[in-house]
């Protein structure tokens, strides 16, 4: 079980109504709490969820329509994040408990600061190197809208500025990392056909490949639900057509593609974890047409090389500069 959990299951007299758990990991906490309902917005937790307690959790990027007498935060990665995610909470929860919980090291102290602007908060508990701390809501905030939080920013791009809207949790919130601008000066001689833009952000090469190639079909395909709402503004800003999934890993993507394109991730939370782009590249040739492309970005001390020739039989080193690497690789 999530240590964040094991927190909470040592204050459970706290937590006998109508409860929502925002981020709750996919463990068996929602079996010790009957009147709880979850909210995630990682496609992954979400179908384990689904699978284990069918019909109590809820998976987006606003507060469910569902009535709650308490909330419990587990504390995003992102700064921006837990910003929204706290007003949202507070702004349903006036004269009523909102508690936080996180991993020392996920910053819960600093965040629990936030906690001020609604009332006096109090720490309950530390354990498990976690804190968990409750504040009644006396100051309700009014709730903001997700889209007033997006950063909207342009990229000017050869064949004209390519608008992109960044909303909070999204990978390189507001900005283009280094990454995915080496990547986007390297999209030449691409195959048309079927695109799959996988760990798809706000969007940015989705979208830049949908305008550069308007005849082809693109799919964007990411875990958090953040980014899968990014994505569709971005594409909606620029006035461009593509599919947009959420789902967790190469295994929920079309087959039968023409191209993969991938700034791939690496983390989760505040945990580095390799599995997604490992399985991408491992698997990539049940996805790929013959004769179809995988094209992607990768920190250069990362060692892809030698998955992505398992997996196709090839491998070219297209550009490598500022620590990052382009590669390249054709399914037989």
């Amino acid at each position: 079980m999530d240590p964040r959990s094991e927190v909470l299951l040592r204050q459970a007299d706290l937590f006998t109504g109508p409860l929502l758990l925002a981020g709750l990991p996919a463990d068996s906490l929602l079996s010790s709490f009957p009147q709880a309902r979850g909210w995630s917005w990682h496609a992954g937790d979400q179908a384990l969820l689904n699978a284990r307690f069918a019909g109590r959790s809820d998976f987006g990027v606003e507060v469910p329509d569902v009535a709650f007498d308490g909330a419990v935060l587990f504390l995003p990665k992102s700064r921006d994040l837990a910003n929204y995610l706290l007003n949202a909470l507070a702004s349903r929860l006036g004269g009523r408990v909102l508690y936080l919980v996180g991993e020392k090291r996920g910053g819960i102290e600093a965040a629990a600061k936030q906690l001020h602007a609604f009332g006096k908060p109090r720490k309950l508990d530390s354990a498990r190197h976690c804190q968990l701390w409750q504040v009644t809501v006396e100051n309700p905030p009014v709730a903001q809208s997700l889209d007033s939080l997006a950063l909207r920013f342009e990229l000017p791009l050869a064949d004209g500025p390519l608008q992109i809207v960044s909303l909070p949790g999204v990978f390189s919130h507001g900005r283009l990392d280094r990454g995915s601008a080496l990547l986007l000066e390297h999209l030449d001689g691409l195959p048309s056909g079927h695109v799959l833009d996988f760990g798809c952000g706000a969007g940015v090469l989705g979208a830049t490949i949908k305008r550069r190639y308007p005849q082809s079909r693109v799919t964007l395909l990411d875990v958090d639900a953040f980014a899968v709402a990014s994505s569709r503004l971005t594409l909606a800003a620029n006035g461009l057509e593509g599919e947009v999934i959420a789902a967790d890993g190469i295994d929920f993507a079309p087959r039968g593609l023409d191209v993969i394109l991938s700034n791939p991730p690496f983390h989760s939370g505040v945990h580095t974890n390799y599995q997604a782009s490992e399985n991408l590249l491992k698997k990539s040739a049940d996805h790929l047409k013959k004769g179809g492309e995988m094209r992607l970005v990768a920190n250069s001390f990362l060692r892809y090389q030698p998955l992505i020739e398992g997996a196709l039989g090839n491998c070219e080193t297209r550009a490598q500069a500022n620590g990052f690497k382009i590669y390249r690789a054709l399914r037989g």
